[in-house]
């Protein structure tokens, strides 16, 4: 497994990552011994960046995760998040950057992972009506008080992004990335090539529709993706058509839609750390065949031809959800 850098401050990391949201939330078909199994052949096969949050269960991923790598601590770069905010039945209240929320936060979540240090601390969203340069105040006060290794934001943009950095170096911005979502590529990434700043994709596989193997169909009830915009009865089969078109250009190449889509995530910069996110070891070994595969040029032209910006039909959330972004 080859490593890359994100941001300039010293972390580094495999240059896949895995998401383990999924493991404990949100999806169906949930299997948690599965999914330890998955972290551990994850960190086997020499991954070293473990994705969660403390909105995921909400509270459950963390103690996953947690369990999960008691005994290889040393092998592991934990990235964790705080902002979006839950209560204990899983209630949404809201996005939440207070300071001393922050702080709050960042003791739970070292308790739930079993560690006594963070190795990537993420604002989940923006607090909009927080100023951010408060949030990563508090945020800066964990690296002083060495909870926090590095700093992270997720799904900010570029002026927030830059009045951040004014007030300590972060590391890494997670934003959601694929040929499905490809609204970064508007500025986003220049200005974290600009501001030092790696870029995390997360759902490099648009939730799974870039594999070919999610239709609605397969979707569970109380699988959250029935409600997204682009799994909708009007919108997924357009966009199974256009899956259908990477398909090909998979075969001709020996490689699945899956490998090819991340394959493209991973050729647009060294800087780039995608963490897709699977709950069962077969996808994870799938997945990480993506790091060596090298696109060629003329290969990339023609998944750019087939799957161009804007390609994709429908929203990448509903409504509610695209309000609390950072656009």
């Amino acid at each position: 497994m080859k490593h890359r850098h994100l941001g300039d401050q010293g972390l580094e990391v495999s240059m896949m990552g895995l998401g383990c949201m999924g493991m404990s939330d949100f999806y169906s078909g949930r299997d948690e011994t599965e999914a330890v199994a998955t972290i551990h052949a994850a960190l086997d096969a020499g991954v070293t960046f473990l994705d969660t949050a403390d909105m995921y269960g909400p509270f459950t991923n963390e103690r996953l995760v947690g369990g999960a790598v008691a005994g290889r601590r040393d092998e592991v770069v934990l990235a964790t998040k705080f902002g979006n905010q839950r209560d204990e039945t899983g209630a949404f209240l809201g996005v939440n950057g207070r300071p001393e929320y922050v702080l709050a936060c960042c003791d739970a979540s070292l308790q739930r992972l079993g560690v006594d240090m963070i190795d990537l601390y993420y604002q989940h969203r923006v607090d909009r009506s927080v100023p951010i340069e408060e949030t990563v105040g508090a945020m800066a006060s964990l690296v002083e008080a060495g909870k926090v290794r590095f700093l992270g934001m997720s799904e900010a943009s570029a002026g927030t992004l830059e009045r951040a950095v004014a007030v300590h170096p972060i590391s890494a911005l997670q934003t959601e990335y694929s040929l499905f979502s490809r609204d970064p590529e508007g500025g986003l990434l220049d200005a974290c090539r600009r501001l030092n700043v790696g870029f995390v994709p997360y759902s490099p596989l648009g939730r799974g529709i870039l594999t070919g193997l999610v239709t609605r169909a397969t979707l569970a009830e109380d699988d959250v993706r029935r409600g997204a915009p682009r799994f909708s009865e009007e919108n997924i089969e357009a966009n199974l058509a256009l899956v259908a078109a990477l398909t090909r250009l998979g075969e001709a190449r020996g490689v699945t839609s899956a490998q090819m889509a991340l394959a493209w995530v991973l050729a647009q910069g060294e800087d780039i750390v995608p963490i897709p996110g699977t709950k069962r070891r077969t996808h994870l070994a799938e997945n990480l065949e993506a790091t060596s595969i090298v696109l060629s040029a003329d290969e990339l032209v023609q998944i750019d031809a087939a799957l161009p910006r804007g390609a994709a039909k429908g929203r990448r959330y509903a409504d509610a959800q695209m309000s609390s972004l950072d656009l």
